[in-house]
């Protein structure tokens, strides 16, 4: 559930630029935010880091644009939220006991530790991939295309890397008759 909630902005942002423009998909994608944030707190009483940082620069980034009339700052958004999930990541390897991908799925999954670094090093670096792979779309087509790219080319790129994981860790799963 909360996954498909933290697609709704996204998929407000499409919505409001097939109907009007970058600008009112920027403005509608901030009230959508900070509305997340909001519901995030009032029902969980409690908002993850990434949200958090996801708010500040969406506010940021989407005020610029709105108030400089230009939409390469909400497009820049993009690299930067997936730069930041990237050294998270490649971060979290020299800071505390557990890689970052460790920490999210230890409880449902057990590996080496080797396993654990590679698993983690090979996420951070898609994120970085993805940041510069937005610097491209967002350079070399225009912006109906970025906004397409933004909505389901990042979460169709998500899906295939997670099949991929699975794939990498079926190995690591212990058969339910042991």
């Amino acid at each position: 559930m909360k996954q498909l909630l933290e697609f709704i902005p996204i998929l407000l942002f499409f919505i409001a630029f097939k109907l009007y423009d970058i600008y009112v998909a920027t403005a509608v994608v901030i009230v959508a935010t900070v509305l997340q944030v909001a519901f995030a707190w009032f029902k969980y009483r409690k908002v993850e880091t990434m949200q958090w940082i996801t708010l500040v620069l969406i506010l940021i980034m989407g005020g610029a644009t709105l108030y400089l009339k230009d939409e390469q700052f909400i497009k820049w958004k993009l690299s930067i939220i997936e730069w930041l999930f990237g050294l998270a990541f490649l971060g979290s390897q020299f800071i505390g006991k557990k890689p970052f991908i460790e920490r999210m799925l230890s409880a449902s999954l057990t590996l080496p530790d080797v396993i654990w670094k590679r698993l983690n090093t090979i996420w951070g670096c898609f994120f970085i991939s993805v940041g510069f792979i937005n610097l491209y779309v967002m350079y070399n087509y225009n912006t109906e295309d970025w906004v397409t790219f933004k909505t389901f080319g990042v979460p169709g790129l998500m899906v295939i890397f997670i099949l991929l994981q699975m794939a990498f860790l079926y190995r690591y799963i212990p058969d339910s008759e042991e």
